[in-house]
């Protein structure tokens, strides 16, 4: 079983020591609500490289650090496309969780993101919503969901396009979307500290639930893109 839980942003300005402090944050928010899939704290991270072998990487802001700098020394890294690190933990059997994103890029036309995939074995319970929100909380996002293969395909017949926001079984959407979301959807409302909402829209394998509210969010402005070019994070 497998799930994706997913949040994109605009362009924001940020260093790399604010980079490597959210992405230690992000790790450890990991090993505390996926313990099969990160044991001992987080001590089996590995970096993955696009030239030579994966690397193992401590969770802590040094070593972070220290990757972020090595990605944005490479020739096809800069101040508007960000830096892009990718990390995985292979935990109990059947267990793993990889994590990547793109974040400090200042471009208009490049979105910044953060994307957890999460393999478990089935059956299994996923946190799906903590997750999402730990995702919000910690990097800011316009907007999130947690989807997987098979409900991307629906939205996606449904008119949904790569790159613009889209309803998950769970959603997050920034104050300004947030604002937007009609009262007639069905869905479980959490306000969360950024001042955007937490939706809590379907169980797994509920396509038809997911993709109803994706078309009632999109109807009612919620899902609309920002400008291209992008000259702001969020709506």
């Amino acid at each position: 079983m497998e799930c994706m839980v997913r949040g994109f942003w605009g362009p924001r300005a940020e260093s790399a020591e604010a980079l490597a402090s959210r992405w230690k944050a992000t790790l450890d928010r990991l090993a505390e609500l996926l313990p099969e899939a990160v044991p001992g704290g987080g001590e089996g991270w590995h970096r993955i490289r696009t030239n030579g072998p994966a690397l193992p990487l401590r969770p802590d802001v040094p070593s972070l650090l220290a990757a972020l700098e090595e990605e944005l020394a490479e020739d096809d890294w800069s101040d508007q496309t960000g830096v892009a690190p990718s990390l995985v933990c292979e935990g109990a059997p059947g267990w793993e969780v990889s994590v990547s994103g793109r974040g400090g890029g200042v471009s208009g036309h490049l979105s910044q993101a953060v994307l957890v995939d999460v393999e478990c074995p089935d059956g299994a319970e996923l946190p799906e919503a903590e997750l999402l929100a730990a995702l919000a909380e910690l990097w800011d996002p316009d907007y999130g969901n947690v989807v997987d293969h098979d409900l991307l395909g629906t939205l996606r017949e449904a008119g949904a396009k790569v790159g613009e926001p889209s309803a998950g079984r769970v959603g997050y959407l920034s104050p300004a979307r947030a604002a937007l979301v009609p009262d007639e959807l069905k869905a479980v409302r959490t306000p969360l500290s950024t001042g955007g909402v937490l939706l809590d829209i379907a169980a797994p394998g509920d396509h038809e639930a997911a993709l109803a509210a994706h078309l009632c969010l999109r109807e009612s402005g919620a899902l609309q893109p920002l400008p291209k070019p992008m000259d702001r994070s969020k709506l």
